[in-house]
């Protein structure tokens, strides 16, 4: 496993400008190494590190560039114009009047490239166990795992922003169970769900007596969660006169009891999230801009699932298995089905996500889905239905049975079709197609020709209504 190490080294041999430039670096704060060329193999072997600064001569340039070429995720620096070369991980090399503008630039484009290239690092077995409920391998998604591997560790208060559904307990649930308070206990609380009158209490707890109903004395959730997380989910629907009770306890760790004056010390970790834009409440006089900037220390933001859907096939793997393993049975999707997911917006997100696999499980135990097995809205793929060939006495006789048995009988028009059978007979198969063309036109008229709508009206599915239409040659105008 590789190693990230944030020193400095400087390779090459002592000289006053390899001097000049350790002074330099040392006084911005950073750890400085030097060695010598042929240690510098292998140093790196199994290291990466900040930059290497490499100060060589001609002769030793060729080795430079092999070395170069083969530490491909190493970010290196050259101390002089005149040693160049093409290589991804050469960021850029020194002026000989070294400066500190150029200095920090080059550093920060070393940083921005190790981000690029980020390697693996040592994940302890919590974070490889709860990263499974992050699944999905988008840049969006990857991205919100490396903010929660950098928070995690800190006390830092967390901000977690996102559309409904898209799993900000999830995210705050990670932070907890990586972070040094994973033996505490992890609390969460919905600020919207609680009614105001009741949310003090819910938090603080109260003494008895403190109100009508108040028989005993109980803790709250800053109580219940001494040493851990306490998830404030909907943090936007809080009202104001708790944002303000919220705001203090935030900046001096303190509380008090509904009802008593012994102050109680909070040492609790905060993570909020909401679903709601909080700087346009802060305009609208909705929100506190003060609790804002208390909250927003470390904000990440959970992608839709929209702006990942090619997650969207290995969060299907996920949520199957999940029903599966509670033992409500197994469903199965084809790719066409999944391809049509994908162009679903999903304005509810996993959450909606996992409400269809549930639904679909339900229908098609242990069966497959394809596209004419999803719900009509995530039908975004026009695929014509599976036809059973049967015999054309057995159509004549499918349709005398849907007109005949119905609970409401198809109203044939008395000026178009005989209201007696005529003493030389009628073409039965003709009729019957003359009454399914005149049905088809009136439903696509009154549906102002939209076929999904007089597909509907005349009880059947779209995608049979299509070949009807296709059959007897319709359009749609």
């Amino acid at each position: 496993m590789m190693q990230i190490d944030q020193r400095i080294l400087l390779v090459g041999n002592d000289s006053e400008r390899f001097n000049r430039l350790t002074c330099v670096l040392e006084f911005l704060g950073e750890q400085v190494e030097k060695i010598s060329l042929d240690r510098l193999s292998a140093s790196t072997k199994d290291t990466r590190y900040r930059a290497i600064v490499f100060g060589v001569t001609v002769s030793e340039l060729e080795t430079v560039r092999a070395l170069v070429s083969t530490l491909p995720w190493q970010p290196f620096i050259a101390l002089s114009q005149e040693i160049e070369f093409d290589a991804a991980n050469l960021i850029g090399s020194l002026a000989d009047n070294l400066s500190y503008p150029q200095l920090t630039e080059l550093l920060h484009f070393c940083q921005v490239f190790g981000q690029a290239k980020r390697v693996e690092v040592p994940t302890s077995v919590n974070q490889t166990k709860l990263f499974r409920s992050l699944v999905g391998r988008s840049e969006g998604i990857n991205q919100v795992r490396h903010m929660i591997s950098q928070v995690a560790g800190s006390d830092a208060t967390v901000l977690v922003l996102g559309e409904s559904g898209t799993g900000k307990e999830v995210v705050a649930r990670n932070i907890h169970y990586l972070s040094e308070r994973r033996d505490g206990p992890f609390i969460p609380v919905n600020c919207g769900a609680i009614p105001p009158e009741l949310l003090e209490s819910e938090l603080f707890g109260h003494e008895k007596g403190s109100f009508t109903g108040a028989i005993t004395a109980r803790k709250g959730r800053f109580e219940l969660a001494e040493g851990g997380t306490l998830f404030l989910d909907e943090i936007g629907d809080m009202p104001l006169q708790m944002q303000v009770k919220l705001l203090r306890v935030l900046q001096e760790r303190v509380f008090e009891r509904v009802g008593g004056s012994k102050t109680l010390k909070a040492d609790v970790r905060v993570v909020a999230a909401t679903h709601r834009d909080l700087e346009l409440m802060i305009k609208e006089n909705e929100f506190r801009e003060d609790l804002y900037y208390r909250l927003n220390v470390f904000p990440i933001e959970m992608p839709s699932l929209k702006e990942r859907s090619d997650d969207i096939p290995l969060l299907l793997q996920e949520l199957v298995a999940r029903v599966f393993n509670e033992g409500r049975g197994k469903v199965r999707f084809t790719q066409r089905a999944i391809d049509s997911l994908k162009e679903h917006a999903w304005s509810g997100n996993v959450r909606e996500l996992s409400n269809l696999v549930e639904r679909l499980t339900i229908l098609y135990p242990g069966g497959l889905v394809d596209v004419n097995d999803l719900p009509h809205k995530y039908r975004h793929i026009d695929v014509p239905e599976y036809q059973v060939a049967v015999s054309e006495e057995q159509a004549e006789r499918d349709a005398l049975a849907a007109i005949f048995n119905d609970d409401e009988p198809v109203e044939i028009p008395e000026n178009r079709f005989p209201s007696e059978l005529p003493a030389e007979g009628v073409n039965l198969k003709d009729l019957l197609a003359e009454l399914e063309i005149d049905m088809i036109r009136q439903a696509l008229d009154q549906q102002d020709n939209v076929v999904a709508r007089a597909a509907e009206m005349l009880g059947i599915r779209r995608t049979t209504l299509v070949e009807k239409m296709k059959k007897y040659s319709l359009s749609k105008d």
